[in-house]
């Protein structure tokens, strides 16, 4: 088990627990109590938890979505595959419209040398798309949210009703039969609305831990859906509901 995945556990035991102990954390990994230690340390210094004798607790507000610098780290190998896949998906010439995320981030890198005309939501895909040769480049208005980077607000969602695009890729926090995609943050809610509403296409890019799980802010019906693209771990029962309600999936 790598960094990145003892973080993804240690996280999702925080979140299911509200703490977590170095001994146990070092037998479900593998790895030594040093190590979960140092691992630990890393959280703390991003805020995520507060460190106790013998272990740590949680500092992430329920309903709330861990900072990026964490999410980044987690489910690496499965955002990559990810973004090559709905890279794929994308022919030349096509206008295209990235959501924020960390997994938007590896569609960026997957564009980034394509020629496509890319309007991306966050500062880190901009970055990514800037430093390519052949994609063209918007920039919407907005105001930026620390820490995430992202753009939101009146002047985004205006910069997303002057135009349209060929495909919106978007990310979520959360997708369910019942209730569809979700996020955490309600501003957010406001601008993948926006994106939907813009696009000729929907792409869903969310890795296999957000498929199950249901956040606060209802963007829409997995309906509104036209194409996910999502790893292997995903359940084959929650694959097929999802097929029936008429989306294409690819598990890459």
């Amino acid at each position: 088990m790598d960094s990145a995945e003892r973080m993804d556990v240690i996280v999702a035991r925080l979140r299911a627990e509200g703490e977590v102990s170095v001994a146990a954390l070092a037998e479900l990994t593998g790895h030594s109590e040093m190590t979960i230690r140092r691992d630990l340390d890393h959280l703390s210094d991003k805020g995520v938890l507060r460190r106790v004798h013998g272990g740590a607790v949680s500092l992430l507000p329920r309903g709330q979505e861990p900072p990026y610098a964490i999410r980044e780290r987690m489910a690496v190998d499965a955002k990559k595959r990810i973004g090559t896949a709905v890279g794929e998906l994308i022919s030349d010439g096509q206008a295209v419209l990235l959501d924020r995320g960390t997994t938007v981030v590896e569609v960026a890198r997957a564009l980034a040398e394509r020629h496509v005309t890319v309007m991306p939501l966050s500062l880190q895909a901009a970055t990514v798309l800037s430093e390519g040769n052949t994609a063209r480049l918007l920039m919407p208005g907005g105001e930026v949210r620390p820490g995430e980077l992202a753009v939101t607000g009146p002047l985004t969602e205006a910069s997303l009703a002057a135009v349209r695009f060929d495909t919106a890729v978007l990310s979520c926090c959360g997708l369910s039969l019942t209730d569809g995609v979700t996020a955490y943050d309600l501003g957010d809610v406001a601008i993948k609305r926006a994106a939907m509403r813009s696009a000729q296409q929907v792409v869903l890019a969310a890795d296999s831990t957000k498929i199950g799980q249901v956040t606060m802010g209802h963007v829409g019906p997995v309906s509104e859906i036209d194409v996910l693209v999502t790893d292997t771990d995903a359940s084959d029962d929650s694959i097929a509901e999802i097929r029936a309600a008429g989306v294409v999936v690819h598990r890459v």
